[in-house]
């Protein structure tokens, strides 16, 4: 007995060391610039860009990045945070921009408005405003890959006024789509919504656009495009389906944010420090120091990973021929059946050429209702080995064959 509960100790100490050290460590450099624009001088305030960005900021530097900010700054304080951002962000392996607060596109330039920009004619576009596409050949600059997020489509009265100036521009509160330049290992830019369409401030704490980006950015082992496929689906439903954010994503290799080994060895036993010794201290999950190293441990560390698991849209059982709500636009609608017999969605394999695993599923499965219902079962009774690995078709496919198994795969 006494064994056991030594192993069992060993194990939560491991489990918790492996969660709070592993799963937000990095070895690529990462480097972020993060602007929100609330307190606008020549136009009504928006309530939520400075918290998403700051929300965004705090998430970020979670997640190993480098963060350069800065929030409700005039055009010349934008522009020196932007180089700072320039100076930092060569070389690095993920550069990252994140903007809220109004912007528009004027002759299908984007611009985003520093909190100072009155726009009273075409002329003062260059002199008030900062042009988007200036932000992103900075961050071009010898990096490998390139991830966009603007939040930035508000309805912007400024647009308007541009507009009565006259002149040649023609202006309007939407974003224009980016073109994406090949180089490294390639580009995402995500709008909030579609080109030239307006998204909604929100009335809660957050925009729907970066509410949903803060709950899906940092999800363990999800690559960015599934992520995104979910911060989508996240904004579609809060907005009742006026506001669908939209994707130009052109990378060659499959990023992830947060990354778990969830099949690395623990050490456990005799190599793990005795109470007393160096590192025999761990932190638990509220930040309190634990020197004991508890039974407990082991369970908080269980409790953290199943926090991680999606859930589905609906709880109805899940049934081999009926559609799924599994609460991912990319697959909602669809049987287990059907699944099965078209194409992933990812590589199963990081770093695998398009060309080897894009094809029908059942090309390299043998998934017959019995043999899947094996695998599921794995899933139900162990439920954060849908973890693991990213599946080919989503986690949230892991999850329902779990549900299906639970069902006696029906």
């Amino acid at each position: 007995m006494a064994r056991r509960r030594s192993l069992a100790r060993n194990l939560g100490l491991a489990l918790v060391a492996l969660l709070l050290t592993l799963g937000t460590a990095s070895a690529d450099r990462r480097v972020a610039l993060v602007l929100g624009n609330s307190q606008y001088q020549h136009a009504p305030a928006l309530i939520n860009p400075v918290r998403d960005a700051k929300a965004i900021s705090t998430r970020l530097e979670q997640l190993g990045f480098e963060v350069i900010s800065g929030f409700d700054l005039t055009k010349l304080r934008t522009q020196e945070t932007i180089a700072q951002f320039a100076r930092q962000v060569r070389g690095a392996d993920v550069a990252l921009l994140f903007y809220a607060g109004h912007g528009l596109q004027v002759s299908g330039a984007n611009y985003l408005l520093p909190v100072d920009a009155a726009l009273e004619d075409e002329t003062s576009l260059d002199f008030e405003a900062v042009q988007i596409d200036f932000i992103l050949r900075q961050m071009s600059r010898e990096t490998s890959v390139r991830l966009i997020f603007l939040d930035a489509c508000r309805d912007n009265p400024l647009a308007e006024v541009l507009a009565k100036a006259g002149g040649n521009a023609k202006a309007g509160s939407g974003l224009a789509e980016i073109q994406i330049e090949n180089g490294g290992s390639g580009t995402l830019v995500a709008f909030a919504t579609s080109p030239n369409q307006v998204a909604y401030d929100g009335a809660g704490e957050h925009s729907p656009f970066s509410a949903a980006l803060l709950a899906h950015i940092g999800e363990p082992n999800i690559s960015i495009t599934e992520a995104m496929n979910r911060v989508t689906g996240d904004v579609f439903k809060a907005t009742s389906g006026k506001q669908r954010p939209w994707l130009n994503v052109s990378l060659t290799t499959e990023v992830v944010l947060h990354k778990i080994d969830l099949n690395a060895p623990l050490i456990v036993g005799e190599a793990a420090p005795h109470p007393g010794q160096p590192g025999s201290e761990v932190r638990n999950a509220t930040g309190v120091t634990d020197p004991s190293g508890s039974e407990e441990n082991a369970q908080i560390a269980l409790n953290l990973l199943r926090q991680q698991i999606p859930k589905l849209e609906s709880d109805r059982p899940v049934l081999f021929d009926l559609p799924i709500d599994f609460g991912d636009p990319a697959i909602d609608g669809k049987s287990i059946a059907q699944l099965i017999q078209g194409k992933p969605r990812f590589s199963p394999v990081e770093g695998l050429e398009k060309q080897a695993w894009d094809q029908h599923c059942s090309a390299c499965h043998q998934w017959t209702k019995e043999r899947l219902c094996e695998q599921a079962g794995t899933y139900d009774r162990i439920d954060v080995s849908v973890l693991r690995l990213q599946h080919p078709l989503g986690t949230r496919f892991k999850v329902a064959l779990a549900n299906w198994a639970k069902n006696g795969c029906k």
